[in-house]
């Protein structure tokens, strides 16, 4: 497996399975090419030694709070999960932000994910329930982790 920086052609190696990876959920539209754009030095891609998308991670550290570090998306390939990846470009993401200066790192999901809600929860994050964080309605559960060394 090879870890990378993403870049502006990336987008669409990413979107193309997006749906597929979240079983036929419609995800593209949380995931616009602006990332690939602007947030190159903090987003990962990870693929196989013939280019096969295998991971990828989104992030950036936050305009407002120049401390913290925000994880905007992550994908596994199904035929790739529990082998470690996420963990991986979630502590190469850690590393990368801390030499930024940041020292907290925070995400967010729905509540029905229960599996990145455990990941996160194994992970270290602490974990909280937010009422109509995203409309009228639309809960989130939100996550943070104090980060030091990586």
């Amino acid at each position: 497996m090879i870890t990378r920086n993403i870049k502006e052609e990336d987008y669409y190696k990413v979107i193309n399975v997006l749906n597929d990876w979240w079983g036929g959920r419609q995800m593209t539209h949380l995931l616009p090419r602006l990332f690939f754009e602007h947030f190159q030095p903090t987003s990962f891609i990870v693929e196989d030694e013939n280019e096969v998308l295998s991971a990828f991670l989104i992030g950036f550290v936050s305009q407002t709070h120049l401390n913290e570090a925000y994880i905007h998306f992550v994908g596994v390939n199904p035929k790739d999960r529990k082998n470690g990846l996420a963990r991986e470009l979630y502590e190469l993401f850690f590393t990368k932000v801390i030499g930024l200066g940041c020292n907290t790192v925070r995400c967010i999901t729905s509540p029905v994910n229960e599996g990145s809600i455990s990941f996160h929860i194994s992970m270290g994050f602490s974990v909280s329930l937010s009422t109509d964080y995203a409309g009228l309605g639309q809960d989130c559960i939100l996550f943070s982790k104090s980060i030091t060394t990586y």
